[in-house]
């Protein structure tokens, strides 16, 4: 299963796309100016205890305060003691060493841990844990066990804290993991170093996007990974020599005028994967729709009618979008509650080959996702794993206009609001005359089908309303002045 990496560079933003089979299943975007804070590291200071809602609101010098739960406090347990209270672990003021699991999103602030762990290319370690995970998706009992009494052999004597062996293990050399290992405790050790400073201050920040590419991104389908600035190549390759060496030779500077994400068309998918309509190959589509709770995902047959029958009709255009939606929710980084409303089928068989194929296409996608079956009105609800902002949120703001409603008033609407605002000015000022300001749609509307209206409100209030164009109004603004 192929799959290449393309990495694009500007002094601005670097710009990550994962393809599989020539098809880009996964963007990534970090700007200079507001790089992800997952991963990072600070000493906090405690601000406020909510003991109601068991959580605590922590200043680690950002815009807004982080939120710790207290069940992301990890306390050191003896026998059978049962966790505390957050207000009997926590009081204002105190400080406390954090580490970010959640990026702010939207409104909320970044949601924090107080268990630290460090990601390195083959394990995790944890500093404040003693046991040896392995990865869930390593599922061979016997393997789990080969890696363990492995990784026991290769950890330094006299080495404290845990460690969680990640899937890219499998294939690892024993001196790639000592390498590990040792990369990740000389983290630690600099990280307890400035652990007496002052809160709210930065004790690490994660690796930025284009190395943690050789971290997290890189897997043995991975046969290519382009990049388009010499410098971040050398960077990246000077990293990969001493911490990730197998993937050094998959490294390869893209030098081309032509520009890189030009060549594999990202830019027209970026620009796809930003709207609402989503055109299946087979003439149907999807309606995708963002919203603060949930996301929707609406099939619709459009003009494929190309099968024997209706019911055949259905069943591939739900089997085209299964595969389409967990692309997109991948491409776009929908996370959160997503509602799925296929196409209704009253074969129970193809509701399940359905459901099936809709996992089968999740089952590629690194971050954690859930499905439940049809629900009784039809739809099929599924959560996927929030860590950071979506795609359109990234790139995007609402509307000034519509503010974010998708629509706006018609030009008669907003008449009919110029004449009611007219009539309530009237009642409270005596002006000697009333003036509206208004874009070119709304006054060439009163010159011409809503000129009875106005006519019908200079007799009534008895004063006169002259009109004014302002081409730089909006439809929906508008003003009226007393004159």
């Amino acid at each position: 299963m192929s799959e290449e990496i393309l990495v694009n560079v500007t002094p601005q933003e670097t710009r990550v796309a994962v393809m599989h089979l020539g098809s880009v299943q996964e963007l990534h975007i970090e700007r200079a100016q507001c790089r992800g804070l997952v991963s990072n590291v600070y000493m906090g200071r405690v601000v406020r205890v909510l003991p109601g809602m068991q959580s605590a609101f922590i200043d680690v010098g950002l815009e807004r305060a982080a939120f710790l739960h207290v069940a992301d406090i990890w306390e050191e347990r003896h026998g059978s003691e049962s966790e505390r209270p957050i207000e009997q672990i926590l009081h204002e003021g105190q400080s406390i060493m954090v580490q970010v699991i959640k990026d702010p999103i939207g409104t909320k602030g970044a949601r924090l841990s107080t268990q630290i762990s460090f990601a390195g290319r083959y394990l995790v370690y944890l500093p404040q844990e003693t046991h040896i995970g392995i990865s869930q998706k390593i599922e061979g009992e016997e393997e789990r066990e080969l890696l363990r009494q492995k990784l026991h052999q290769l950890i330094p004597e006299g080495t404290t804290g845990g460690f969680i062996v990640r899937t890219m293990a499998e294939s690892a050399e024993d001196a790639e993991i000592e390498a590990d290992i040792a990369y990740l405790r000389r983290l630690w050790a600099n990280i307890e170093a400035r652990g007496g400073s002052p809160a709210p201050c930065l004790l690490y920040q994660d690796l930025d996007l284009s190395t943690r590419v050789l971290r997290d991104f890189v897997n043995p389908d991975t046969t290519r990974i382009q990049i388009d600035s010499r410098e971040t190549w050398q960077r990246m390759l000077d990293f990969a020599l001493n911490y990730t060496q197998t993937v050094a030779d998959k490294l390869q500077h893209y030098g081309a005028a032509r520009p890189l994400f030009d060549l594999y068309a990202i830019e027209d998918e970026i620009a796809k994967a930003l709207g609402r309509r989503v055109d299946l190959k087979s003439g149907g589509y999807l309606i995708i729709d963002q919203t603060e709770a949930l996301t929707t995902a609406d099939v619709n047959t459009g003009g494929f009618v190309g099968a024997r029958n209706f019911d055949d009709t259905i069943f591939k255009t739900n089997l085209e979008a299964a595969q389409s939606i967990a692309r997109q929710l991948r491409l776009r980084n929908l996370g959160g509650i997503v509602i799925i409303d296929f196409i209704d089928m009253d074969n129970a068989g193809h509701q399940e080959a359905v459901l099936a194929e809709l996992k089968k296409a999740l089952a590629r996608d690194p971050t954690r996702t859930t499905v439940s079956g049809f629900s009784a009105l039809g739809l099929v609800e599924m959560t996927r794993k929030r860590t950071r902002e979506s795609l359109a949120h990234i790139l995007c703001e609402s509307c000034p206009i519509c503010q974010g409603r998708g629509e706006i008033k018609t030009a008669q609407t907003v008449c009919y609001d110029v004449l009611r605002e007219i009539m309530r000015e009237a009642r409270q000022f005596d002006a000697r005359e009333y003036r509206i300001v208004a874009s070119q749609s709304v006054i060439d509307l009163f010159l011409d089908e809503e000129s009875g209206s106005l006519a019908q409100l200079i007799d009534f209030i008895g004063k006169p309303v002259s009109m004014q164009v302002e081409t730089s109004y909006p439809q929906e603004q508008y003003d009226i002045i007393l004159l």
